[in-house]
């Protein structure tokens, strides 16, 4: 009889908050056998990274605690046990795949020297053989140009790059268990279906187990063999990927597979409508820097020469590989990032006035982060998050900014009564919630959304997205709408821009595009997403 290669029964996490006991994990039982590709799925919030850091011994014990239940790896006992914590088994024998590389990465060390780290905790090597290793764990997960990547910086790679970094780390030490938690949520189509191949590719060759935590129900049908359905806590369906898949025995299973993104009203748009922004020849170049003394030898155009408009009550949907422009350009329009061009917002080109109209400005026009967990501030409660810009452009006294934030909190689809709660204390989808009623509460006329809900799965991307609908209507807002999922475009803009190598290679009615694209490069990102 096989014994598996994970084992988990009954497993119950639990935290402890100063009010209470929260419950997240509820006797959960899994198993993976050997070079087995398991998924876990589940909305946002229904415990399954909380799972995943479980099986490592990397939730913050002691306020994590685990009331019972065992976590069996190759028959050894490891929940709890200090054999979790020795170098023979986190990191070498059980890797993981973080989901967001940027933030996992240390900004402050090179490629070389985060990849030789994962293999020096573990092994001996030889001065002699690390940068051969190194080298080879880097060729093994197939990152363009090695020898050029070896001292970069992950914030000079592209997402996908970063990615392949990460992989290359998990795997150093040719590990009998791997995790990839949410792999690829912040990667374009295009770049997704390479990381996935490559996942399974690596699986095959270095005989691996892999535990795929995802809320993507496409990469589990492509990847798993068997799947376990989470919810609030608890797996209430489990079998192999084509039973579930073809006949659910829940009903929320069949939601999660059914979910879709309503198709978008696309709201007409008058060409005599006026124009709220006008962006002409804007450019973002970043200076390339060689040699002892740093002398710039060249410039890496992030944004080259890009023009657009975007009129009152519209959304503008920019659309792109990593690496493509999207971010960049959305952050200059802010002058969060210098540049250069006309960035005209109601008749003022922003980019010639002085520093002191910014916070006018950027009261008009607002920013949403594609990571609310990481932009929301761990220490502040909803109400301090919230009412900062209040404060910052001198709305309302202490008592009218607290009434201001219930209402803002009931118009985004949360209660008024979490006013005193913490970011941690919610779902990414609520996180996400908690951002744009940070953005709306000092009634902007233009949201810029960078990848607002590539972090969500299909039940929460469409409440999102139906929140920014209704959002819109109501206060007459514009949106420029970044993302790299095409569904999502689809379902909220009513004109779609497709950026390459930081140029827009096409512009015109969402529709229109997506039934006659005319550049090659969006007739390849539309195949891969359909």
């Amino acid at each position: 009889m096989m014994v598996p290669t994970l084992l988990i029964k009954n497993l119950n996490v639990s935290f402890k908050t100063p009010n209470k006991t929260i419950k997240a994990v509820s006797n959960l039982s899994l198993k993976i056998m050997k070079g087995e590709v398991v998924a876990l799925v589940g909305e946002s919030g229904s415990g399954k990274s909380v799972t995943a850091l479980s099986i490592l011994g990397l939730l913050q014990y002691p306020t994590a605690f685990h009331p019972s239940g065992s976590i069996k790896f190759n028959e050894q006992e490891i929940l709890g046990s200090i054999n979790i914590n020795s170098k023979n088994i986190r990191g070498n024998r059980i890797s993981i795949i973080f989901q967001e590389p940027m933030t996992s990465l240390s900004p402050l060390h090179t490629v070389k020297k985060q990849v030789l780290e994962s293999l020096l905790v573990h092994q001996r090597i030889s001065k002699n053989q690390r940068n051969k290793r190194v080298l080879e764990l880097l060729k093994l997960v197939k990152l363009d140009l090695p020898e050029q990547k070896l001292n970069s910086l992950p914030h000079q790679l592209s997402g996908g790059q970063r990615q392949r970094v990460m992989i290359a780390m998990a795997i150093a030490n040719k590990p009998d268990l791997l995790i990839a938690d949410e792999p690829t949520t912040a990667l374009d189509v295009t770049i997704q279906s390479k990381i996935l191949k490559l996942i399974i590719d690596l699986q095959k060759h270095l005989k691996m187990s892999v535990l795929l935590i995802t809320h993507d129900l496409n990469i589990v049908r492509n990847m798993a063999e068997r799947v376990y359905i989470m919810k609030e806590g608890r797996i209430i369906e489990e079998g192999t990927v084509k039973n579930v898949f073809n006949k659910p025995r829940e009903k929320y299973t069949f939601t999660l597979l059914t979910a879709q993104l309503k198709k978008s009203n696309n709201t007409v748009i008058n060409s005599k409508t006026k124009a709220i922004l006008k962006v002409q020849n804007l450019k973002v170049y970043f200076p390339i820097k060689k040699g002892i003394l740093k002398r710039t030898t060249g410039y890496f155009k992030a944004v080259d020469d890009v023009s657009f408009d975007v009129s009152y009550g519209e959304t503008l949907g920019i659309v792109g590989e990593s690496g493509s422009g999207k971010t960049t350009l959305g952050q200059s329009l802010l002058r969060l990032i210098p540049s250069e061009g006309i960035i005209n917002f109601k008749d003022r080109n922003i980019n010639t006035e002085p520093q002191n109209y910014l916070r006018s400005y950027r009261k008009e026009a607002q920013f949403i982060f594609q990571d609310p967990f990481s932009s929301l501030s761990p220490r502040l409660s909803l109400y301090s998050i919230i009412s900062e810009g209040l404060e910052i452009h001198s709305i309302g006294n202490k008592q009218t900014r607290r009434e201001l934030v219930s209402e803002t909190l009931r118009e985004t689809g949360l209660s008024p009564d979490d006013i005193d709660k913490f970011p941690h204390e919610f779902s990414g989808g609520q996180r996400q919630r908690i951002s744009i009623a940070r953005a709306i509460i000092i009634k902007p006329k233009l949201l810029i959304l960078d990848e607002p809900t590539s972090a969500l799965d299909k039940n929460s991307q469409a409440q999102i997205i139906n929140l920014l609908h209704k959002l819109q209507k109501e206060r007459k807002l514009s949106y420029i709408f970044i993302t790299h999922d095409l569904n999502v475009i689809k379902s909220i803009s009513d004109r779609m821009l497709v950026m390459y190598k930081g140029k827009i290679v096409e512009d015109g009615k969402t529709l229109n595009v997506f039934n006659k694209p005319k550049n090659k490069y969006t007739k390849k990102l539309i195949e891969s997403a359909f």
